[in-house]
């Protein structure tokens, strides 16, 4: 039993080991200094998906995220946050995002709203309109849209929209899709070298991270 223990053991260390070496710091991913606060409770490491609807990426991103949201481990969760980068229409799909959250809809909205935009067509990425958003949210979720409207306009969610902008700019985000690790690590499809290697380097910086 001992001799199993032992190497168990080193069969962990080799694995974690080798994810060591894979995964290159400035190359794969970036330390982001200093770290930046977290919303998870003590012991969660929070992993954040940097975004927009108006982003095509962020469009073919959405079904492989929701697997990765999925396979967390248990110490992990995971929010999401919209980025605007200066552009009018990236800020009004972040009131929509920002509104449906407030509302409690956002697990109706949001893929509803990446659909409506890149598959339907029925509103345009680069010069959306609040109403149209309002009347989707309407449909998908039953709320009001004069309400949607009012929350999205709302003096929270222009304060939520500053802290998400001095947020993404404190953690050196300037393209989405992006991903940050307890507010420590920042890293994207690109720099992991593909999406499909985006799960892996993942829970490689969870497991880094360990919610410290």
């Amino acid at each position: 039993m001992h001799r199993f223990a032992l190497a168990f053991a080193a069969l962990v260390f080799s694995a974690a080991a080798g994810a060591a070496d894979r995964w290159v710091e400035g190359t794969h991913y970036s330390k982001i200094e200093p770290a930046q606060p977290v919303d998870a409770p003590a012991g969660k490491v929070e992993v954040v998906e940097v975004f927009s609807y108006g982003c095509s990426h962020c469009n073919e991103f959405l079904p492989i995220m929701e697997n990765l949201k999925k396979g967390l481990p248990a110490n992990a969760q995971m929010r999401y946050l919209p980025a605007t980068f200066g552009r009018d229409a990236w800020t009004t799909f972040a009131r929509a995002y920002y509104a449906a959250e407030a509302m409690g809809i956002l697990d109706k909205t949001h893929p509803a709203l990446f659909k409506a935009i890149w598959t339907d067509r029925k509103i345009e990425p680069t010069s959306p309109k609040l109403e149209d958003i309002a009347a989707l949210y309407a449909s998908v979720a039953g709320v009001k849209a004069e309400d949607v409207i009012a929350t999205a306009n709302s003096f929270a969610i222009n304060a939520k929209i500053k802290r998400g902008e001095a947020y993404i700019k404190n953690t050196g985000v300037d393209g989405t899709p992006a991903l940050i690790v307890g507010g420590k690590y920042r890293f994207s499809g690109a720099t992991a070298g593909s999406f499909g290697a985006i799960g892996e380097l993942l829970n490689y910086l969870v497991a880094l991270d360990g919610g410290k």
